[in-house]
């Protein structure tokens, strides 16, 4: 299973709907984040942490969130930042299993590859996810329409109407 670190703030500061999300309540940009790599990490079948920097918050202890069995939310302790957490965690498995860290820092990108991780922007992820979440609802319509009972209900309406007409032609 392959494991994939998310930094939780950079991603909402580079992508639009979130960052929209950040300038009401930053709360709300963190819940939606949450939601959207929920439903990423069970159809990709990952696990995935999420890092949110508190390192500025005094007296924060290190927090984890086991939101499902695929998606891990950590608020980070008092002086450490989401990029530290990563590659300490990194650092201890990267070269072991599939990792891969999710950044738009540079600097970060380059440490995480050395330790043996896969990197990507922000913006990579941003399109990754989008994919994803288009093959779910392309998924959930099929199992939808396949959940029809009815012949009416299973054909185009137009056939239906080429049916009707043949029906009352006779």
């Amino acid at each position: 299973m392959k494991t994939i670190f998310v930094d939780g703030y950079n991603v909402i500061n580079s992508w639009s709907d979130l960052r929209a999300a950040k300038d009401i309540n930053l709360e709300i940009a963190r819940q939606k984040l949450i939601e959207i790599l929920e439903n990423y990490a069970v159809y990709n079948n990952c696990k995935l942490y999420l890092v949110f920097d508190a390192h500025l918050k005094k007296g924060s202890l290190e927090k984890r969130e086991e939101i499902n069995s695929n998606i891990i939310v950590v608020y980070t302790k008092e002086g450490e930042t989401a990029d530290s957490f990563i590659e300490k965690n990194v650092n201890n498995i990267g070269r072991k299993i599939d990792v891969s860290v999710v950044t738009s820092d540079s600097l970060e990108q380059q440490v995480v590859f050395q330790r043996g991780a896969t990197r990507m922007s922000s913006l990579e992820f941003y399109h990754e996810v989008t994919c994803s979440e288009q093959a779910i609802k392309k998924k959930l319509n099929k199992i939808k329409s396949s959940n029809k009972s009815t012949l009416e209900e299973r054909l185009d309406k137009d056939i239906l109407e080429v049916l009707e007409k043949i029906r009352r032609s006779d």
